[in-house]
């Protein structure tokens, strides 16, 4: 018969243990753990020590000592549960845009959801650029940094994804793929969940919402939006001032002159393969062709940009521009629900189709908290967050799960969402089109630099 004896030095302490072991059994579990985390984080540093073999050993020998532990946990796996147990007091460093109050505001939701369930400490870490981090990483495996990284979560996809990948600058144990949530991605259903701008993610990386490249203009003004490259051109023209774009590398400017390059080009299945296989001069000449024509009818001659689509939306609001753009089919309607837009604001997209991706967080090689970063991502996919970003009043960013495979519950929620007149339908975003090889967003820059940047 196995022995009772719990080594457990402390009386009080034991006594303690005894106490919420009945009283956590009666809460919710998340409100169970926290609770339990806080209370008694004496139990989960000893906790630290110990293997999983022998916590195995202990957990059949000692039921009678370990069993509260475990029902406050209330752990999905053992592997995900040993997760959990490191986690607590850690800390992530989340380098993820900052150009969205909206956004900001739901990735700080977010700190308070891990603080509360895992007992991390998510530090929103503001970029103007993805770059600028995958640079930073760089930079720290030249100088041999292969641990404690300043990095350890990472709002990524795209160019810069293909960067980390073949610089060796990623995770590489397919950890996404293992989360808990990801048992609600239709792989099948939505490829682009593990293929990033047409690269395969290996698990490198895990999804957690999607985008879709969309016009936003005032009703008031514009009876018939200009739905195609052709249109929006002799629109600028006649309408001098009124419209601009971001000024790349910004994630939005840049998709904008992608979206223009998939409706200008003469064959679009040639921006599917990497540059160094194509004439890419002159398949560009298409979009420096438009550029020059409509920059000198731009908002202030185009002689400088919009910072980014916050900005954008700013000048709408104002009137200084008619035509806005984002890369969220909900930007407008959660924009008009925030009060920055007025309701006269409408959404639309080119005829032939927009283009559309899945943005990811991946986890750099030499992150301090690999472990606790993983648990912020698998909440980043979880139901429970997924639901509460796509709200319009909250963000809006289209879900990555699969609605019909989520608990019925979960699936009325979602579909008990808010809608807003300013968005379009399913059925009118369903022509998707999707990104051109990463290699050609690195050449759009460069030659848009040369030829457009202030000063140039």
């Amino acid at each position: 018969m196995p022995s009772r004896k719990c080594k457990v030095e402390n009386t009080n302490q034991k006594m303690q243990i005894r106490k919420y072991s009945f009283s956590l059994f009666d809460l919710p579990p998340q409100q169970s753990q926290s609770i339990f985390i806080k209370e008694h984080s004496f139990m989960f540093e000893t906790f630290y020590k110990i293997n999983k073999a022998f916590v195995l050993r202990i957990a059949f020998c000692g039921l009678f000592c370990l069993l509260p532990i475990y029902s406050a946990l209330a752990l999905d796996d053992d592997e995900f549960g040993l997760l959990k147990l490191n986690s607590i007091g850690r800390e992530v460093a989340f380098h993820a845009w900052g150009g969205s109050p909206a956004i900001n505001d739901y990735i700080q939701w977010v700190a308070s959801q891990v603080d509360t369930q895992y007992g991390i400490t998510l530090n929103h870490v503001k970029l103007t650029n993805t770059s600028h981090a995958v640079s930073r990483i760089l930079a720290e495996k030249i100088v041999g940094r292969a641990e404690n990284g300043s990095v350890d979560l990472l709002w990524v996809n795209g160019e810069n994804f293909t960067r980390m990948k073949e610089t060796g600058l990623l995770r590489e144990d397919g950890w996404a793929y293992n989360l808990p949530s990801f048992r609600y991605v239709n792989t099948q259903k939505m490829p682009d969940t593990i293929s990033d701008f047409g690269i395969p993610t290996l698990g490198l990386e895990s999804p957690w919402g999607r985008a879709q490249f969309v016009f936003g203009y005032d009703s008031n003004i514009i009876k018939s939006p200009p739905n195609s490259a052709v249109k929006l051109l002799n629109w600028i023209k006649t309408n001098s001032g009124k419209f601009s774009y971001p000024q790349p590398p910004d994630f939005i400017g840049t998709s904008f002159l992608k979206q223009l390059l998939l409706h200008l080009v003469e064959n679009r299945e040639v921006l599917y393969q990497p540059v160094s296989n194509t004439n890419a001069e002159e398949i560009l000449e298409p979009l420096w062709k438009w550029l020059d024509e409509a920059h000198p009818f731009f908002w202030r001659r185009a002689e400088t940009f919009p910072v980014n689509n916050a900005h954008m939306n700013r000048l709408l609001g104002d009137t200084e521009i008619s035509i806005a753009m984002s890369f969220n089919p909900a930007e407008f309607a959660s924009a008009i629900e925030q009060g920055i837009l007025s309701s006269d604001v409408k959404s639309f997209i080119f005829e032939e189709g927009s283009l559309g991706n899945v943005h990811f967080v991946t986890i750099p090689y030499n992150a301090s908290s690999p472990d606790a970063a993983k648990l912020v991502a698998d909440f980043l996919l979880s139901p429970e967050a997924q639901l509460h970003k796509a709200n319009i009043q909250i963000w809006g960013d289209p879900t990555v799960l699969d609605i019909e495979m989520l608990p019925a519950n979960v699936k009325k929620s979602f579909k008990s969402l808010p809608q807003h007149p300013a968005m379009l339908t399913m059925q009118e975003l369903q022509n998707v089109i999707p990104e051109p090889h990463p290699s050609w967003v690195k050449l759009i820059e460069e030659e848009w630099q040369k030829r457009y940047a202030a000063g140039s």
